[in-house]
């Protein structure tokens, strides 16, 4: 074979190897651009929490130092999807109970939920903290609350991933926070000074939206 032979073949061979990554390049894109149509013509609405209740069963301060909270209450909360035409898949979600962003419960796991187009999800977890640390700070603000306005602001928090389903199109994982406010009441003597609630179960029907952040 001549030198001229070897350099048209190497010169077709070039040409090929060209028009092949040129042609997985234009599918990868078209892909890419179809993804992203679909994903602003629909534009996902994030999910709507509530915290509809909170049943309190402990929630019991131990003075003097040092200062521990026990906490044992049950929280219920429904999740919307508001979108018509995109399913949520909910995954690692915890739940657990702060107070002056000081956390007092331990973390409790949901399970992984799948909610379909405009469907709703319940949970009814239990959060419990034994014997918390609480800073001096948290001490006195909590004896404050409870002295000016006689209840305290407690707020149910959920961390955890979400998945957009469109199709049978899935997206990647997002982060989803959300921040649900409970006003926690204390009626005659159960006062937080003298050590707290302990008592029969009290339960608070809140209906109190949730701030949801993904």
């Amino acid at each position: 074979m001549s030198v001229k032979e070897c350099g048209h073949h190497s010169s077709q061979r070039r040409n090929l190897l060209r028009l092949i990554l040129g042609a997985t390049s234009a599918f990868v894109l078209l892909i890419l651009l179809t993804i992203f149509l679909i994903w602003v013509i629909l534009r996902p609405t994030k999910p709507r929490f509530t915290l509809q209740d909170a049943t309190l069963y402990a929630f019991n301060l131990s003075t003097p130092t040092p200062n521990t909270l026990t906490l044992t209450m049950q929280v219920t909360l429904s999740s919307h999807n508001p979108n018509a035409r995109v399913g949520v898949y909910y995954h690692a979600l915890h739940v657990y109970a702060s107070y002056r962003s000081q956390q007092i419960s331990l973390a409790t796991a949901l399970p992984d939920t799948y909610q379909g187009h405009r469907d709703f999800a319940v949970w009814s977890p239990f959060l419990f903290g034994n014997v918390v640390p609480v800073s001096p700070f948290v001490l006195s603000s909590l004896q404050q609350d409870q002295s000016a306005a006689g209840a305290v602001l407690v707020n149910v928090k959920v961390n955890g991933r979400v998945k957009w389903k469109v199709g049978s199109w899935v997206s990647g994982r997002y982060h989803i926070y959300v921040n649900c406010p409970a006003y926690i009441s204390f009626a005659g003597d159960r006062s937080i000074a003298a050590g707290g609630l302990v008592a029969s179960p009290v339960k608070f029907r809140l209906l109190q939206s949730c701030n949801v952040d993904v």
